[in-house]
């Protein structure tokens, strides 16, 4: 069977796309999906329903299991990402946040004019419905994903305790981290609901499950792209074991910034030499697939706690810190979070004794210098392909880590949050102390934040590792776009989920309008 488009990931931008393209009843859309799905809300498993204790859903059976390179001393640290209608947006932590404006400008300004902040701000306000701030010129009213900050009522010890420290710290209380002017202390904005959450599958698809025109197929996993010549026309696909074709009008790869680089690779997309090496035949030279991996490297602090542990579905994210790191000429490039080990940012490497309390106080640098690689390491595509963060071979990023765990570390261990905590577990006061020791004890101990990013980068035609042009068309290859976290040029200054639905967004009316 011929459909006029095929969307290949059901994650949050592939989710977007394929309601957005259905809305048109002329328009037929397949929507292909590697993991389950879940079409009645009451069967939906708990690990993706409830999303409060993150890290069940994180590490939980919908979970493709990833494995990575963060640095030479960490090279083995798995990679969380969600293997199910809705993508890792059904696995994740719900933060809805977007990058701050320079973010987007800075997109524009290296040649990809249409994304700047005030071209991305309309498709930010056409997805959500903010329950807070709605209705103004920066929030919307009447979008698919609803929008909630939990209110100071509702906040846990641990939360308001870290509040009062970054307000002793001389940090401003922010109620809206999603104003562009946005900077210091606030409540996190979710898309989370009576402690459900709100997945991409549940917001986008749950309305378009009726349109006779979409069909949404789990459980299928995509071999390769078919091409006649440079022209997109179809996918060899596998489930349950059959292997087959299904024919396009138009392809759109929506996989995530690790499946999306991959399947073009498997399909003779990506460097010539490295395709070579895997005997794949080049169907097109484009070196950048795969190059320019980004992700907001992270790395918590420790410590035991007081008391009982709290329940496993209390809510882990009520409030955050973003900020410069002094002596920074990146804005608001950090953030700074409480946690507890209900959080997917528990160190994942570090035993746990689940019977006792602990407390974290993570770091997350927003833009870090460095960058990484994806490369296959076979033609299978069930093998995944070898992820190297390569963190840390800057040293500015090497120092804003290091701040900003120090200063975690003073806010921590002063009233109020010192009432809350018996001893600090990691790092030692030695290593505190010391710029190589602590140099050393993060890179060690460091993890990702989950916003991989950056692997088919968007860009003009004078950029040699620009994969897609910036209506994320494929160069050189007719019919087939990227659409996901993939195609940013670099990571943004925030959590990464509300931009890679505004990715789809936006994608879907350049392909409405024939763009």
């Amino acid at each position: 069977m011929r459909y006029d488009y095929i969307v290949v990931g059901g994650g949050s931008a592939g989710c977007t796309i394929a309601s957005r393209l259905s809305e048109d009843p002329e328009r037929s859309v397949l929507l292909l999906e590697a993991g389950p799905d879940y079409p009645v809300f009451e069967q939906l498993p708990d690990d993706l329903k409830l999303g409060n204790n993150v890290w069940l859903s994180a590490y939980g059976p919908h979970n493709w299991g990833y494995t990575a390179r963060i640095t030479e001393e960490q090279d083995n640290l798995t990679i969380p990402r969600g293997k199910a209608t809705g993508g890792s947006s059904a696995v994740n932590g719900q933060v809805l946040f977007r990058g701050i404006p320079e973010d987007y400008d800075r997109w524009a300004e290296w040649g990809n004019d249409e994304w700047s902040f005030t071209r991305c701000l309309p498709y930010f306000n056409k997805l959500e419905t903010d329950l807070d701030f709605g209705g103004d010129d920066f929030h919307g009213s009447d979008g698919p994903v609803p929008v909630r900050r939990a209110p100071r009522s509702e906040w846990l010890p641990h939360a308001v305790a870290f509040e009062r420290a970054c307000l002793d710290e001389g940090f401003p209380q922010d109620e809206d981290q999603n104003h562009p002017e946005s900077t210091g202390v606030s409540p996190r904005a979710r898309n989370t609901i009576d402690g459900v959450r709100m997945s991409m599958a549940i917001n986008y698809l749950d309305i378009a499950r009726h349109r006779l025109n979409l069909t949404i197929r789990g459980g299928v996993t995509a071999r390769r792209i078919i091409f006649d010549g440079n022209r997109a026309i179809g996918i060899e696909a596998e489930s349950g074991g059959e292997v087959f074709t299904v024919e396009g009008g138009e392809i759109i790869v929506s996989s995530g910034a690790v499946a999306s680089p991959q399947l073009l690779m498997l399909s003779g997309v990506g460097p010539a030499e490295h395709l070579r090496s895997m005997g794949i035949p080049v169907v097109h030279d484009s070196p950048g697939v795969g190059k320019n991996l980004r992700d907001h490297p992270a790395a918590s602090v420790l410590y035991r706690g007081k008391g009982e542990k709290p329940d496993v579905q209390a809510p882990v994210i009520q409030v955050g810190l973003r900020y410069t790191v002094e002596g920074s000429d990146l804005r608001n490039d950090m953030q700074l979070s409480p946690n507890l080990m209900t959080s997917e940012h528990r160190p994942a490497h570090v035993a746990i004794d689940e019977d006792l309390n602990y407390l974290g106080m993570g770091a997350s640098l927003q833009l870090a210098l460095g960058q990484g690689e994806l490369t296959l390491q076979s033609t299978d595509p069930h093998v995944q392909p070898f992820l190297n963060y390569n963190y840390y071979q800057e040293p500015e990023d090497l120092r804003r880590m290091r701040e900003a765990i120090r200063l975690g570390v003073r806010m921590a261990e002063r009233p109020p949050f010192s009432d809350l905590i018996e001893e600090r577990i990691m790092p030692t006061d030695e290593e505190l102390a010391s710029d190589e020791l602590l140099d050393d004890w993060l890179r060690k101990n460091s993890g990702t934040s989950h916003h991989i990013s950056g692997t088919c980068k968007m860009g003009p035609d004078s950029d040699p590792l620009a994969v897609v042009d910036q209506h994320l068309k494929v160069k050189g290859i007719d019919g087939l776009r990227v659409a996901d976290a993939s195609i940013m040029p670099d990571c943004i200054r925030a959590n990464t989920n509300a931009t890679t639905i505004m990715i789809g967004e936006k994608v879907s009316d350049y392909i409405k309008e024939g763009r």
